[in-house]
């Protein structure tokens, strides 16, 4: 294609489908998710090539414009993407444009979607820990007269809460744009979707020490139902600054 007729999703899935070296393409991003795509969204698009395969398609590799974003890569290179990265919320949600390994790519997206108990198990833990450590020094900065570091600390303990209920769940955490559609389509077991979404929007906007104690009570009675007790037992005494008064 010209400068003045730059190349469109529709022709270039036209071209790679064509190509017998493409064993599978995959579309992510706001484009994967209904309802999320605006004026302003391009397609971000997965090709996948047979291993070993040799293609004029490579000269795709890294095309970027406001239409079309392309990544282009080998069949072993895809199934180690996101494993682990920030890439895999995005494949966990990815649709399959052309899939030639009889259901093969959907599967990848699959193991994608989907944390191993042990992995997840691990991460939950670490998680937790952070989780924890965020809130203890919000609402110790917030009772020494330190706002902003309150505030802070508070924003910060929302994104490792949300790794932790998600890992809990085995799934990769979604990207903040797409948490409210994630939530809403696929609840996490046990929370309230709207009830968790005015939560962590309260305590990252304003940093109240009330709503992260009640918020952290929640926390701990999951955290300790899913095996992870001995990760909040070694903040000892601690505990109690966290806790609801």
């Amino acid at each position: 294609m010209t400068a003045q007729q730059p190349l469109t999703y529709d022709a270039f899935v036209r071209l790679a489908t064509a190509d017998p070296a493409v064993v599978g393409l995959v579309l992510k991003g706001s484009r994967a998710h209904d309802g999320m795509s605006t004026e302003h969204s391009d397609h971000d698009l997965y090709v996948v090539l047979a291993d070993g395969a040799r293609t004029g398609l490579t000269r795709f590799a890294d095309h970027r414009t406001p239409e079309l974003d392309l990544v282009v890569l080998p069949l072993d290179a895809f199934r180690a993407a996101g494993m682990p990265g920030f890439e895999r919320y995005a494949l966990a949600r990815a649709h399959v444009v052309l899939d030639r390994l009889d259901g093969g790519i959907a599967r990848i997206l699959a193991a994608k979607a989907r944390l191993e108990a042990a992995e997840a198990f691990r991460a939950a833990g670490e998680w937790l820990d952070a989780y924890a450590n965020s809130v203890y020094r919000s609402v110790k900065n917030h009772r020494d007269g330190q706002a902003l570091a309150a505030r802070l600390d508070a924003a910060d303990s929302v994104r490792f809460l949300l790794e932790l209920l998600f890992a809990l769940d085995r799934r990769p955490r979604p990207y903040n744009k797409y948490l409210e559609w994630e939530l809403v389509r696929h609840p996490l077991p046990g929370w309230d979707t709207a009830g968790l979404l005015d939560a962590v929007g309260r305590v990252a906007a304003t940093g109240d020490v009330a709503p992260q104690r009640r918020l952290f009570a929640r926390v701990e009675a999951v955290a300790r139902d899913a095996g992870l007790g001995g990760v909040l037992d070694a903040w000892g005494a601690d505990l109690a600054l966290m806790r609801p008064r």
